[in-house]
């Protein structure tokens, strides 16, 4: 996989990152609970939630999926605008995504153990649409699509910070320009 210094990137080390946190996770008890983030961020003071929550996921198939799409849309950012533009699209967007995510929990859905890349990786996606107007209807349908239709079929997602991270991925784009 890293063969070459070109495939030493932000994103794929944030992608290797985050299958070993995955591993460590599903390895102790509660790890989806302690990783994820839900009321015991403000209940139990467990404050690094909103940074560990993107990199614990529900399951392989979620990790595979969310991996492919940092890996498309964290490569290009890097290649494009820069290793710092990632950085902020993506950790800074996503906490700021997770942050706002929680208070949707907090107010509406007490219940909810908030676990995934998708909003940091939406955020991701609204910086690029934002940046390149020519993929911005693409990209915002893809969004609506991947949140809503799993709603629609009863899947467990959250659908939130999907909008709120395309959301803060625009304005950091219209901010960054």
């Amino acid at each position: 996989m890293f063969r070459t210094r070109s495939n030493f990137t932000l994103t794929n080390i944030t992608i290797a990152i985050t299958i070993f946190m995955y591993l460590v996770q599903t390895n102790i008890s509660y790890g989806g609970l302690y990783l994820g983030l839900n009321m015991y961020f403000v209940e139990s003071n467990f404050y690094w939630q909103p940074l560990t929550t993107m990199f614990a996921h529900g399951g392989l198939g979620h990790l595979a999926m969310n991996m492919f799409v940092l890996y498309q849309f964290g490569n290009a950012i890097e290649m494009y605008r820069g290793k710092k533009e990632f950085v902020i699209a993506y950790f800074i967007a996503g906490l700021a995504t997770s942050i706002l995510s929680f208070l949707y929990i907090y107010y509406l859905d007490n219940f909810v153990n908030l676990v995934g890349a998708s909003g940091a990786i939406c955020a991701l996606m609204g910086y690029i649409a934002y940046i390149d107007r020519f993929q911005r209807k693409a990209i915002v349908t893809w969004v609506l699509i991947i949140s809503v239709a799993p709603v629609l079929i009863g899947l467990p997602i959250a659908w939130y910070a999907h909008f709120i991270g395309l959301g803060i991925g625009f304005l950091i784009g219209a901010i960054r320009k």
